[in-house]
C-alpha cells in the first residue's frame, strides 16, 4: 500500500469515528480536540480501577494486560456507527496474525460510555468478534468516568459527548501497548492488515513474542506514524548496502596492496 493511500485510509477512519449523530450538537471547536495522539513517552496507569464486564468483579488495567503485548480499543458499547465495523475489522486482523490470543497477547476493550451496562459490552464485543478464543480470552472493561478518563487522557486519545444526542465523537483508533503500559503505537482499526498488527505486538512484546523472522522483518520496515503502518525502510536499507559495498572494495583493495607488496618487484 502506498504511504498517500494509507495516510488518507487513517485519514476517513478518523472521520468516520467523527461522523453521524454523535457530531450533530457539537461546535466544531469541541470537535477539533477530538483525536488520538499519544504524548512522547505515554504510559498507560496500570493501577486505574477498572469492572470485568464477564463477571462484574474490580481489576486494574495491569491485571486486564497480564504483563502481555495488548491491543487496547476504547469504544464506546452503545455506538453502532464506527464502533461495530472497527472492532470486526480489528478481530478479523488479530485472527489473521497466526498469533495466540490471550498467550502471546491479550484484546482489552475500554467502554467509554458510563451508560452502557456490562450486558451491552458483552453482547457487543460477541456480535462482532463471533465465538472462539479471540472473544474467549478478550478482556471487556468497563468502569466509572474517573479511571476511564484517567487511562483515555493518559494515552492521548480524547473524545466529547454530546448532550443533545447523548453519544460521543470519539476517534476510530487502537493502541498497541507494551506489558507495562507502555503506549507502542497507535493504530486505525479501519485500515489495520494482520502484518501491521503482528509487527506492532512483536515489538511491543520485546522478543517474546513472535518468531526470530518476525524480529529480522521489523529490521526492514519502519512504522510510520503519519501513516500508521509499518513500511520498507528503503532508504535504512541502501545505505547499509552501500555501506557495506564501499567497505567490502575498501578491505579488496587493502589486501591486492598488501599481497603485492609481499610479493615485491617481479
Amino acid at each position: 500500500m502506498r504511504p498517500r493511500r494509507a495516510g488518507r485510509l487513517v485519514l476517513a477512519a478518523l472521520l468516520l469515528g467523527l461522523a453521524g449523530p454523535a457530531a450533530a450538537g457539537l461546535t466544531q471547536n469541541d470537535l477539533s480536540g477530538v483525536r488520538l495522539a499519544p504524548p512522547p513517552g505515554a504510559r498507560a496507569p496500570l493501577d486505574a480501577s477498572l469492572t470485568d464486564a464477564a463477571d462484574g468483579r474490580h481489576l486494574s488495567l495491569g491485571q486486564a494486560l497480564a504483563g502481555r503485548p495488548s491491543l487496547l480499543i476504547p469504544l464506546d458499547y452503545a455506538c453502532r456507527n464506527v464502533c461495530d465495523p472497527m472492532l470486526a475489522v480489528a478481530g478479523t486482523a488479530l485472527a489473521a496474525t497466526g498469533l495466540a490470543p490471550g498467550t502471546d497477547y491479550r484484546l482489552v476493550t475500554l467502554g467509554i460510555n458510563p451508560r452502557a451496562d456490562a450486558g451491552t459490552a458483552r453482547a457487543m464485543v460477541a456480535a462482532q468478534l463471533g465465538a472462539g478464543p479471540l472473544f474467549a480470552s478478550a478482556v471487556v472493561l468497563t468502569g466509572a468516568p474517573g479511571p476511564v478518563e484517567a487511562v483515555t487522557r493518559a494515552v492521548g486519545y480524547a473524545y466529547a459527548y454530546d448532550r443533545d444526542t447523548e453519544s460521543y465523537a470519539h476517534p476510530a483508533g487502537a493502541l498497541v501497548l507494551a506489558g507495562d503500559g507502555r503506549v507502542a503505537r497507535a493504530l486505525s482499526p479501519l485500515a489495520m492488515t494482520a502484518r501491521d498488527l503482528r509487527l506492532a505486538l512483536v515489538e511491543a512484546g520485546e522478543g517474546r513474542v513472535g518468531a526470530l523472522s518476525d524480529r529480522l522483518l521489523l529490521l526492514c520496515y519502519g512504522y510510520d506514524p503519519q501513516t500508521g503502518i509499518y513500511t520498507p525502510l528503503i532508504r535504512r536499507i541502501l545505505a547499509g548496502s552501500g555501506a557495506a559495498t564501499v567497505a567490502g572494495i575498501a578491505l579488496l583493495v587493502l589486501w591486492l596492496h598488501r599481497r603485492s607488496r609481499r610479493a615485491g618487484p617481479a
